[in-house]
């Protein structure tokens, strides 16, 4: 028996290297995979099983099971909007590119309220609950059952009682501490309820390195939030250990609460394979004309969107990039983009956290810091509490918020969405959050790194070495 367990996992070595060769997406990612599975087919075989996959599978498949109903939503969708999309001759230069990548568009008539940290984001989603008539949609990675989780279930459950559709969808891994009763209330309320079960289908089993990160809440089809937080009391700031909570997100109002409603349609299908009945006309704001495009991005087809939607607006950059990511782990074209942009004078400002949720990613961080040294590219460690918003300001005109970390999980792996605004006003509030927290980040300096002891600088390149898995 032991025998042919251990001739079993051998021949499942070789078959998964093969596989791997043929299939992953880096040349040292598959040299790494080969040769583990075929020396150490034990540990190997079951972790490539889990971390091997880099294409989430089995949604065209869904689709392709409704195709009859969900076609008519997309092409009406898109007959609705055609009066508030931006033509692509008033576009931004990076604008073909990113429209592809997003299947969205960039639509006018919307208004964009930035949200500083919890205490706002969640006022204002509570307000907009309490205001549903028709339906809300609210999907976020992490749900607790804490102080926060329990406004927000009740708040819900409200608006479920007095007739108004609630549907709920959760990451079953960001959201794992969720309790049975939590949902079970939910329910009992009147509450549709679901987690993503990224695993659905017979060859799926072993799907469960991917992660439906969004953050996103849909009222009545009319408004939208958008942005990092999640929802749990340490977005409030009540966790010893991280407070102040740094982070960031938006409210919509207008025809691009539209593109955020079809993105959750989308999650919640596949996790239900539900279509529920929403309103697909756009309300646009009257006095108001910010132009929006929402952009979910995926582990789904040959593209790496999200790390192209970052290279395309880094490469498209002619006076400013400043960025704000808890994770700073980029790809090598993102790296490269950045080094452009400096060269080319650029004003290319990066903060991420000085307080550390993870030391691994942490550590990681200044391997890539220490690349782009002696380019004048300035560096900011944020000091009073844990730094999580993801946040972009690109020159004078575009913003983004949304929940992409700068990382390989988030580049490859996780489902992610950004609101990408075209505005000089709303830059301009952009430009007066990032000053303020320049104001409270300590300087890095790039160039001093190599002066830290030993031990500091050999864990920063076994993390880095890890990066690809963080």
């Amino acid at each position: 028996m032991i025998g042919l367990l251990v001739t079993g996992f051998y021949a499942m070595g070789i078959i998964m290297a093969l596989h791997a060769a043929l299939t992953t997406r880096t040349s040292t990612g598959a040299v790494a995979w080969t040769l583990s599975l075929v020396t150490m087919p034990f540990v190997a075989v079951p972790a490539y099983a889990v971390f091997g996959r880099n294409q989430f599978e089995g949604m065209a498949d869904a689709y392709e099971e409704r195709a009859n109903e969900i076609d008519p939503i997309l092409d009406g969708y898109r007959e609705l909007l055609g009066p508030w999309t931006v033509p692509r001759s008033e576009a931004p230069s990076w604008y073909n590119v990113v429209h592809q990548l997003a299947e969205f568009g960039l639509v006018r008539g919307n208004t964009v309220e930035l949200l500083i940290n919890g205490e706002a984001t969640f006022d204002s989603i509570l307000r907009g609950i309490a205001e549903a008539e028709r339906y809300i949609l609210f999907q976020f990675y992490m749900i607790h059952d804490d102080g926060l989780g329990r406004r927000v279930k009740d708040a819900l459950a409200e608006r479920a009682r007095a007739g108004v559709k609630v549907m709920v969808l959760y990451d079953e891994v960001g959201s794992s501490r969720l309790t049975e009763a939590y949902l079970a209330d939910m329910q009992a309320a009147g509450i549709q309820v679901s987690s993503f079960k990224p695993n659905q289908g017979v060859g799926n089993r072993f799907q469960l390195n991917f992660r439906n990160h969004r953050k996103m809440v849909v009222v009545d089809g009319r408004t939208a939030w958008v942005g990092g937080h999640n929802v749990g009391d340490e977005y409030l700031g009540l966790d010893p250990d991280f407070s102040p909570w740094r982070d960031t997100h938006v409210k919509i109002e207008g025809p691009a609460a539209i593109q955020v409603q079809l993105t959750i349609l989308w999650d919640w299908y596949w996790a239900t394979r539900e279509l529920p009945e929403l309103v697909w006309t756009p309300t646009p704001v009257t006095n108001a004309d910010q132009q929006v495009m929402i952009l979910p991005t995926a582990p789904i087809g040959h593209l790496e969107k999200a790390s192209l939607f970052f290279v395309s607006a880094l490469s498209a950059a002619r006076e400013r990039i400043w960025l704000s990511a808890p994770y700073f782990v980029p790809d090598e074209a993102v790296m490269k983009a950045l080094q452009l942009a400096a060269l080319r004078g650029v004003d290319v400002r990066i903060i991420t956290t000085g307080k550390p949720d993870s030391w691994p990613v942490y550590l990681a961080a200044f391997h890539y810091i220490e690349e782009l040294r002696g380019l004048g590219i300035r560096f900011y460690a944020y000091q009073p509490g844990f730094l999580h918003e993801k946040v972009a300001l690109i020159d004078d005109r575009i913003s983004s918020v949304g929940t992409h970390n700068f990382d390989n999980r988030s580049f490859r792996l996780n489902f992610e969405v950004a609101a990408v605004i075209v505005d000089e006003g709303f830059a301009q509030q952009m430009e007066a959050m990032f000053e303020q927290d320049f104001d409270h980040a300590e300087p890095i300096d790039p160039e001093s790194l190599e002066d830290r002891p030993l031990w500091w600088r050999l864990g920063v390149k076994l993390s880095r070495l890890a990066a690809p898995v963080l």
